[in-house]
């Protein structure tokens, strides 16, 4: 697999951009098979510089607005257009996009788009890329719910992606495939042939309060009892905000500590955030879902943490790169959370530069700051892979 990203900061002359882009890719030499994957900020028009981009690039374009991106040879890049290629003479990517998703048809949209992607294929596909769209209100469909739906249709592929994010506004995030934009659905790519996939997952969340509760009564993402109280007396005995509906700003550096039992019996953690407090039934909505029997405390993320969440998970990787034998890793791509990138403050540049130290030369990075992280969780008993939705985490593949 080759690959090469591009940036640039131009997104009202979309012809300048284009050929900056252009400039900085030209050494790049295609083969059989190609695609490329673009974020840019959410007031680029992406239909516009998707025409200009395709009438020298033919081939296959997915990707997604991005608060701000991450580029190997750059670090952070804050605005703008940030795109990599990917190329192979043995590799083939498959991709597709839903139609606009709604609580009644997202299940059939997400199964369907995959089994689209997956009939050109002549072998089973290696792995899967998927960016999605969902909304942060009460009729919010969980993250996990997009991972478990491209999980069970694949029988268990590794989906690794995100949710798009915008300038924190929550209403402009967009996805793409060639042509289309939408801004509720998802869109994926399969990738089959010599590829090995490696990846990380890594939460940042090393200080823990004593706040643990047993979710007693939830529905998808909403929890309404923790042990025989209300989710809002809980928060409220522990003096957190309860006084507001619209709770992400004020919990995105607390995030909530979920232990989850999987069907083999297996316990892992993930992340979550909460976005809304409901008054009315006393429960909380979180991004995730937040399924009842499991428990759940609360953490603080802080800047020391972050930047050590990713060393930790840039030597792991780059371990697991180093013992795969007769394989030459040249691509990389990472999705970190938006809280990540509030609780740097000041140092925003950590963890691109971060990315940069670790990357190895003649190789490509193409990161994101996301809503939502799709990563697959190693058990550390089983061994076994799970394909899960995060928040507040840092996750990476390599392949």
């Amino acid at each position: 697999m080759f690959s090469t990203v591009a940036n640039t900061d131009e997104i009202d002359d979309l012809k300048e951009a284009a050929q900056e882009i252009f400039e900085q890719t030209a050494d790049f030499k295609f083969a059989k098979n190609s695609l490329a994957i673009v974020m840019c900020e959410d007031e680029t028009d992406y239909p516009e510089l998707y025409s200009i981009l395709s009438e020298k690039w033919k081939i296959e374009f997915i990707g997604c607005t991005a608060m701000a991106t991450l580029l190997g040879d750059l670090g952070y890049c804050g605005t703008g257009i940030s795109v990599m290629l990917l190329s192979a003479d043995d590799c083939t990517f498959s991709a597709g996009i839903t139609d606009t998703l709604t609580n009644d048809n997202y299940k059939e949209e997400i199964a369907k788009t995959y089994r689209r992607a997956a009939e050109p294929l002549s072998e089973k596909e290696k792995m899967i890329i998927s960016y999605s769209v969902i909304v942060t209100s009460e009729s919010n469909v969980p993250g996990d719910e997009i991972v478990g739906i491209i999980d069970e249709a694949s029988d268990h592929t590794p989906v690794f992606g995100g949710l798009a994010s915008d300038g924190f506004n929550f209403t402009e995030s967009k996805v793409f495939y060639n042509d289309r934009v939408e801004k509720s659905g998802v869109v994926m790519v399969l990738i089959s042939g010599n590829v090995k996939p490696v990846w990380v997952t890594m939460n940042s969340i090393e200080s823990r309060s004593i706040f643990k509760y047993e979710i007693t009564e939830s529905e998808g993402n909403q929890i309404f009892k923790l042990g025989g109280n209300t989710f809002m007396d809980v928060l409220k005995k522990a003096q957190f905000v309860v006084d507001k509906t619209d709770v992400f700003g004020d919990y995105i550096i607390s995030p909530f500590v979920l232990t989850i039992k999987m069907p083999n019996g297996e316990e892992v953690e993930v992340a979550r955030n909460i976005s809304v407090l409901d008054h009315d039934k006393q429960s909380g909505i979180f991004l995730g879902a937040m399924p009842q029997g499991a428990y759940v405390g609360i953490g603080t993320l802080n800047k020391d943490d972050v930047q050590n969440s990713v060393e930790k998970a840039l030597n792991e990787l780059m371990s697991k790169v180093l013992n795969e034998s007769g394989y030459e890793y040249r691509t990389f791509i990472c999705t970190t959370c938006v809280a990540r990138f509030l609780a740097l403050a000041s140092n925003l540049k950590a963890e691109g530069n971060l990315c940069m130290k670790y990357i190895p030369e003649n190789s490509s990075l193409l990161g994101m700051y996301s809503y939502g992280e799709f990563c697959p969780i190693k058990g550390a008993e089983s061994g076994d892979n799970y394909n899960l939705f995060h928040n507040m985490t840092f996750t990476t593949v390599a392949f």
